[in-house]
């Protein structure tokens, strides 16, 4: 049929073969009041995706297209919305809809909504198509206005994709928990999201500390705008680090490998330890009794909020924020490519898709 009755994406079938991507066409949801059709430009490779298809994280809707980094062009904008037209250069993060109205939603929190709807792999209600939402490894998504964000002009497709997860789920832990000039922030792992929590401390006043396991990631931590890089593979390297900082925020995927104890006692007195990366295995095993000696705290969150999106991307506009990307033209052959490469670790230190005009040039 095609646009506007149908998208096309590339899609897994399957998680038992969840590297294989076909090309096929899907119904998206029904077009709304403040809905907003997006003719995609690029889209970033999150874990997420791989966790997702490979079941990491259980079980998903088959068939299914992921990707909820996206960056492309509104074609089609309903009579509702008023904060994007026809023409603006737009993003659509991991959060695709709300409703708009519970408490939650009231105060900038409707990443905490009980009633949302993730980009990918959730069901919309019968009143809006009763359809699975399906992801930016495709032609278009059809995404609401209030999850749908203006790209300022200085910032290129290719590095505004990541910000829309990756940027965020790191952007809103730190500015949620006061970090700027004063605080000593340790960032625990160098990857997709270490990469922007390092920039974004840095950039917002932090004395940044970067941890982990792999030394050879040391240049480029300090390029990001780390003070230090701590060796975690280096015998008793907690020690000179005890009593140090004021937040951790932990991006790293291995969390079940750690010696908890050890991380913890690098934090200052009510120091906490907040965790973005979700790994497939559980945490290891936790005592109260960790938490005794500093009086430190643990956490996780979720996204962040709409007025945080905007703040992360002015503050990247602002300061000329440059993460280290890497693109693959979107194929059957190239989406598998992309999510090897983050299953392998060898992505640095992020995947755009890009030239979604050459794969879906019907369109």
């Amino acid at each position: 049929m095609g646009y506007p009755d149908t998208f096309e994406g590339f899609m897994v079938q399957s998680q038992d073969d969840w590297t294989n991507f076909k090309k096929q066409e899907f119904k998206p949801k029904k077009f709304q009041e403040r809905d907003i059709d997006i003719e995609i430009e690029c889209c970033g490779v999150c874990g997420s995706d791989v966790h997702t298809i490979s079941g990491g994280w259980g079980g998903a809707p088959m068939p299914l297209c992921v990707g909820h980094e996206v960056i492309g062009k509104a074609v089609k904008v309903s009579d509702g919305v008023t904060t994007v037209k026809v023409g603006d250069r737009v993003g659509v993060g991991a959060q695709i809809w709300s409703c708009l109205e519970c408490k939650p939603c009231k105060t900038d929190n409707e990443n905490y909504c009980p009633k949302k709807i993730d980009t990918y792999g959730a069901p919309y209600p019968e009143e809006m198509g009763g359809v699975i939402a399906q992801g930016g490894y495709a032609s278009h998504i059809r995404a609401h206005e209030y999850f749908t964000f203006k790209i300022p002009d200085n910032i290129p497709s290719e590095e505004a994709a990541p910000m829309m997860c990756a940027g965020l789920t790191t952007y809103s832990p730190l500015v949620r928990a006061g970090v700027g000039p004063g605080k000593k922030v340790a960032i625990v792992g160098v990857g997709g999201l270490g990469m922007y929590a390092i920039m974004w401390a840095n950039a917002l006043g932090a004395e940044v500390y970067v941890l982990s396991h792999s030394p050879d990631k040391e240049k480029a931590a300090k390029e990001l705008g780390a003070k230090e890089f701590i060796s975690t593979v280096d015998k008793d390297w907690d020690k000179p680090w005890a009593f140090t900082f004021n937040f951790m925020l932990n991006t790293a995927d291995a969390t079940h490998k750690f010696d908890l104890a050890a991380y913890l006692g690098t934090l200052d007195v009510n120091g906490q330890m907040h965790h973005v990366g979700l790994p497939d295995k559980p945490l290891p095993e936790i005592k109260a009794q960790m938490f005794a000696p500093n009086g430190c705290s643990m956490g996780g969150s979720h996204i962040g909020s709409r007025p945080e999106m905007f703040q992360m991307l002015k503050l990247a506009s602002e300061k000329k924020l440059k993460p280290i990307i890497e693109t693959i033209p979107i194929s059957e052959d190239g989406c598998k490519k992309a999510v090897l490469g983050v299953s392998k670790n060898e992505v640095r230190y992020r995947y755009t898709l890009t030239d979604f005009d050459k794969a879906f040039p019907n369109r």
